[in-house]
């Protein structure tokens, strides 16, 4: 069955989210909505996955290296060129799933217009299972990755939350951090390093709460006042040239599980 839109809803009736092919595209909390709106300034999407790579590969000529030889891959990788496949659905729970065939050549959306290269493909076979758990305080993300454990990946998840007011901060790592510091970042994105918890506050309305399990990193991005990306890394891919991503990679024997809490934060 393929991924269409479903709308869950929470035990107690305050939350819903609704998920469009996959893409959690809404999520309200007592008819305050915490995610970004396609179609608003700042970005196309609410959310995707960045898999097996993040960060642009470009300046590489979109080559990366595996041992299993040269992937050719675009920015943030292949998975978001994929369909989601609809496993399960309940009241508050979806299960859904991407497959794909080591070496299968897949057509980039961003060419000719976007990006140079044509094709895009990857030399290992993997299943990758989404599920999205919608909790009375909270919505549970959960990634499972499934294929051969020497196959080499970075993941990262990138969801997009409004902003509301004028004096946003970020909590994570025992620091604070304004919009103003994640705008001027630009398009590298603002490192917070070895953090698992990143706490947006508005002057108004509802804040938001990201928790990660798995992830060993966090980036914080935008480039308009409107909206902010809190995205859970495992790697930071401008930490290295752009000739050596694949030091980054982990491999699915080392980890295969990672979990994304998004939960609304009621004291401002």
């Amino acid at each position: 069955m393929e991924a269409a839109k479903h709308i869950l809803y929470s035990k107690d009736g305050k939350s819903s989210v609704t998920v469009l092919d996959g893409e959690i595209i809404s999520y309200s909390y007592d008819n305050h909505e915490l995610m970004h709106q396609k179609g608003e300034p700042g970005w196309g999407s609410t959310e995707i996955e960045m898999f097996p790579v993040i960060g642009a590969t470009k300046m590489n000529n979109y080559a990366v290296l595996t041992p299993k030889g040269v992937a050719k891959m675009d920015q943030h990788g292949i998975l978001r060129t994929l369909a989601y496949t609809m496993v399960t659905v309940n009241k508050n729970r979806l299960v859904l799933t991407k497959k794909y065939t080591a070496g299968e050549q897949i057509i980039n959306p961003k060419f000719p217009n976007r990006s140079a290269q044509e094709f895009l493909y990857w030399p290992y076979d993997f299943e990758f299972e989404k599920t999205i758990q919608l909790q009375d305080d909270a919505v549970v993300v959960s990634f499972q990755i499934k294929g051969e454990k020497a196959m080499p990946y970075m993941l990262g998840f990138h969801p997009a939350f409004k902003t509301y007011g004028d004096n946003q901060r970020f909590l994570a790592g025992g620091q604070e951090y304004s919009l103003e510091q994640v705008i001027e970042a630009g398009g590298p994105a603002l490192p917070i390093y070895n953090c698992n918890e990143v706490i947006l506050k508005n002057s108004a309305a509802v804040g938001v709460r990201v928790q990660t399990t798995g992830f060993r990193h966090m980036m914080l991005w935008t480039e308009v006042r409107e909206m902010v990306c809190i995205e859970p890394i495992t790697f930071y891919p401008l930490s290295v040239a752009s000739d050596a991503l694949h030091k980054g990679f982990d491999t699915i024997e080392q980890q295969n599980r990672f979990e994304v809490t998004i939960s609304p934060v009621i004291d401002q």
